[in-house]
């Protein structure tokens, strides 16, 4: 036997191996982890923000009167949503900082007035035309 016979490839079609996929970096894990927190903590922020309002709606549409908790819903909502949402850090802050104050100031005084549950309305209201009619960020291209 010779040495080509040896190494004869086996007949029938074989299959190609595929290429080797180079280790990720921790780095580019981190950065995957990190986005789908702030993925999650957008999502968990806009649905505490909607139950918070959907109870001052109602209650500003039948005239009822509600306790502090949708209001303290709302604004941790709020808070949670403008940490993983809004890019600006001094306006994040500045928006975590007056929802936690406008949270706790409920917590102090223990009660919702008609005039808070308007503001809260009409702000939202206003929040949602803003950011409906608002241009999204083209991405850079590279």
């Amino acid at each position: 036997m010779s040495a080509d016979e040896d190494q004869q490839q086996p007949e029938g079609p074989v299959a190609p191996k595929s290429p080797a996929r180079p280790p990720v970096p921790d780095e580019e894990i981190e950065e995957q982890e990190n986005r789908k927190m702030r993925v999650a903590m957008k999502m968990v922020g806009s649905a505490m923000v909607f139950i918070g309002f959907l109870q001052v709606f109602l209650s500003v549409n039948t005239g009822a009167e509600i306790s502090i908790f949708p209001m303290i819903i709302y604004f941790s909502g709020m808070a949670l949503w403008a940490y993983s949402s809004v890019d600006t850090i001094t306006i994040r802050y500045a928006v975590i900082a007056l929802s936690l104050l406008c949270a706790m100031a409920f917590m102090h005084f223990g009660e919702v007035l008609f005039w808070h549950k308007y503001m809260i309305y009409w702000g939202t209201v206003g929040m949602v035309v803003f950011f409906m009619f608002q241009t999204p960020k083209k991405p850079a291209s590279s």
